[in-house]
């Protein structure tokens, strides 16, 4: 299938991969005058955009990438129209909530002053962590978005978000006096795949839950799906072209384009490249670390997730991980290449912001288990126990499943090794670093070839600006 064409440019560039990253790297080169190819290895665009009647027909479930609190406004999204290309953003009553047993359980609203009139006696301690950041969330996520070694340009508000990004998160946890306010924000951090007890865990915890109390937690009406639809309508408004079902496995197979972005995994990119590479990042490409894997579930649900925490029935996100103490021993576990015995579980509620996505009262839910990265176990009863544990009778309300251990999401997205969703370990050495080290993470040394996927700044979430920079990065090598 080949969507869009013509030709408008002296240049030529060939994007291999059309997840976010890839099509806003693509968007960017078109625009700036290069005639674009996108090559997808999978028939369906969009990479984590996807979105598929997974359990039943009707039923929309989003394949990975549900909630995109760090695309509604950043530097890459502002410079495409995306409601003129038919995307609407809906949020749902809160935005994430963490329910723990007995009925008890914490939300975030859209606003902090609104999340902290639900903590009692922890009001002032989740102002002072995020009232200054979420009111500069726009210029602070444009620092956070752009590779860690650059010259700042809001100094002052990046040196906000880092005082309060370095502490291990379950540090920041003790500054709370409630059970219910620590699980909620160790559960927010667990997005960062990473112990609580590391270094710099805090940094995810703050965008995220900033985000969350300044633009939201919102879903794409209709699935995300309707996302990477309008990114291939506007690259193809500049002339570009994607071509599916076509894997690249060899720079040869791309007719010498003068630029490639490849948005692939580090390891991927390594054996595209292969001797053309520098021997030192050629180990290091083919040494990345993929560290934890989704165990995924799409459930069909007649009438939604009976939580007994009732707020948690209408929020978009549940974290089910229990208290402070469970969470992190979780996270040991799974870095340690251990199934948890309570496994973290993230739970998608899209239906709370965009009810269309169900039919008649059966709406669509989707459950991701951290567990260590390749794990082969059959753990679909071990995830529904856990769910049940926070949520009785779910199990009965179940009307169509469908099970993605990590094996099955590796084979529907290349780019996630071993059910890696993040594309990469949440190492420290490869936060900061990334997979090539020095100022720009994007080039790969091979001229005119750059890696956008989320491996590289500012990392993991359906955000675009991975693929925004490694286009940036090219249009200046061009110009030189």
């Amino acid at each position: 299938m080949t969507v869009g064409g013509g030709a408008r440019s002296s240049g030529t560039a060939v994007v291999v991969g059309s997840g976010p990253n890839g099509l806003a790297g693509a968007i960017t080169l078109a625009r700036a005058g290069l005639r674009v190819t996108v090559v997808e290895a999978a028939d369906q665009v969009g990479g984590g955009l996807r979105s598929a009647e997974s359990t039943l027909p009707g039923l929309v479930h989003d394949h990975c990438a549900g909630f995109h609190p760090l695309a509604v406004d950043n530097v890459f999204s502002r410079t495409v129209d995306l409601a003129a290309r038919g995307v609407e953003w809906l949020r749902a009553p809160y935005e994430m909530s963490h329910p723990l047993l007995g009925g008890r359980g914490a939300v975030v609203s859209g606003t902090v002053a609104e999340t902290a009139a639900g903590l009692g006696d922890d009001a002032a301690a989740w102002t002072r962590l995020f009232g200054r950041v979420a009111d500069r969330m726009p210029t602070t996520l444009d620092e956070f978005g752009q590779p860690v070694l650059h010259l700042p340009r809001h100094p002052v508000d990046l040196a906000l978000f880092g005082l309060r990004a370095a502490p291990p998160a379950d540090v920041v946890a003790r500054t709370f006096r409630r059970p219910e306010t620590r699980a909620l924000w160790l559960g927010i951090t667990a997005h960062g795949f990473r112990p609580p007890s590391a270094p710099f865990t805090s940094a995810v915890g703050i965008a995220l839950g900033a985000a969350a109390q300044q633009v939201g937690w919102p879903v794409v009406r209709g699935g995300s799906q309707v996302l990477a639809d309008a990114l291939v309508a506007e690259l193809a408004s500049y002339g570009g072209s994607v071509e599916t079902g076509r894997r690249v496995t060899d720079l040869g197979e791309l007719g010498g384009a003068d630029v490639v972005l490849l948005d692939t995994s580090p390891r991927d990119a390594g054996r595209i490249l292969g001797d053309r590479l520098a021997p030192r990042l050629r180990d290091r490409y083919a040494e990345w670390r993929h560290g934890v894997g989704a165990y995924q579930l799409a459930l069909a649900v007649d009438g939604g997730v009976p939580w007994t925490h009732e707020p948690s029935r209408s929020a978009a996100v549940v974290h089910v991980g229990g208290e402070a103490g469970p969470l992190a021993a979780a996270a040991r576990d799974v870095r340690r290449g251990r199934v948890p015995a309570h496994p973290f579980v993230l739970v998608g509620q899209q239906a709370m912001a965009d009810p269309a996505r169900g039919r008649g009262t059966v709406v669509p839910v989707d459950a991701y288990a951290h567990v260590p990265v390749g794990c082969e176990e059959d753990l679909t009863d071990r995830v529904l126990d856990e769910l049940e544990r926070y949520a009785p009778g779910l199990r009965e309300r179940i009307v169509a499943m469908t099970v993605r251990p990590p094996a099955e999401v590796e084979r529907q997205g290349i780019n996630y090794v071993g059910g890696d969703i993040s594309t990469g370990a949440t190492f420290l050495d490869q936060l900061l670093l990334g997979p090539r080290p020095g100022r720009s993470p994007y080039p790969t040394g091979v001229p005119g070839v750059y890696l956008c996927s989320s491996a590289t700044a500012p990392g993991p979430g359906a955000h675009g600006l991975c693929g925004y920079g490694a286009a940036s990065a090219a249009l200046r090598d061009l110009a030189d």
